[in-house]
């Protein structure tokens, strides 16, 4: 009888072991996400010279709210990322809700590998973030701790204090099917002194997305303000009006 009681208190202990694993386990999510963009376009601006980018990354969240992350895609390359053809995004933040609303703060840094060729200074941004998310509705304020994209490197022109809003809906139409727009507005300090043709820009994104088996197949009409305020590296303005094309899947 005591072998028993010792047999049958052991498989319990075991049981609530498992149990006790399982539920650590149950703690973290690891997800990853890939696409295919005929163009990439970045607060309204290709980045790929109008041309296809393939992306992709993995999100490592926590139950308590934390999270860290990484993004990549190609890029045009050339003189526009000072000899860099890949952007490699890197952030960490912190989810929690407050009332209805999910609110969201970080800080994300965008590296592009191989663009301090030449000898030039290595192009990067780094920013810090803070949003907000209610029912369909989300918005996001990016604060540059850099100079914007490394506009006044090497001179005495001082571009931090940048700043990027972002206003988004989305809703979900059932059956699949769903719609998106955006609202964007980008400030750069000191921005025609380091030769842009304004210190702000605005840009905008009205799309539609179907989920076809975990595939999203979408469609995005993208715009901006201001068409010359980035360039491509043959000199084309890089925010003309255009549609976007997409799939992609997160797993």
């Amino acid at each position: 009888m005591k072998k028993n009681a010792l047999l049958a208190a052991a498989l319990s202990l075991g049981t609530v072991t498992v149990a006790l694993a399982e539920e650590a386990k149950s703690d973290w999510t690891i997800t990853g996400n890939a696409g295919l963009y005929s163009d990439y376009r970045f607060r309204g601006f290709t980045q790929t010279g109008y041309k296809p980018a393939f992306q992709g990354g993995f999100d490592v969240a926590h139950a308590s709210g934390f999270y860290v992350g990484n993004w990549n895609s190609n890029v045009e390359g050339g003189n526009l990322f000072r000899g860099a053809s890949l952007e490699m995004d890197l952030y960490g933040g912190y989810k929690y809700a407050l009332g209805p609303v999910t609110m969201d703060a970080g800080l994300l840094h965008y590296a592009y590998p191989s663009s301090n060729k030449n000898g030039q200074k290595a192009l990067k941004q780094t920013e810090i973030y803070l949003g907000a998310a209610y029912d369909i509705f989300t918005a996001k304020f990016s604060y540059g701790l850099t100079n914007f994209f490394g506009a006044g490197d090497g001179t005495s022109t001082n571009t931090k204090g940048n700043y990027y809003l972002d206003l988004g809906v989305a809703k979900d139409l059932g059956n699949g099917w769903g719609v998106n727009g955006h609202y964007g507005y980008q400030y750069v300090k000191n921005g025609k002194d380091v030769g842009l043709v304004a210190d702000n820009v605005s840009d905008y994104r009205i799309g539609a997305t179907k989920d076809l088996s975990g595939w999203v197949v979408g469609a995005s009409l993208v715009g901006t303000s201001k068409k010359d305020f980035a360039l491509t590296n043959s000199g084309k303005d890089g925010g003309k009006t255009g549609i976007v094309l997409s799939l992609s899947k997160t797993f």
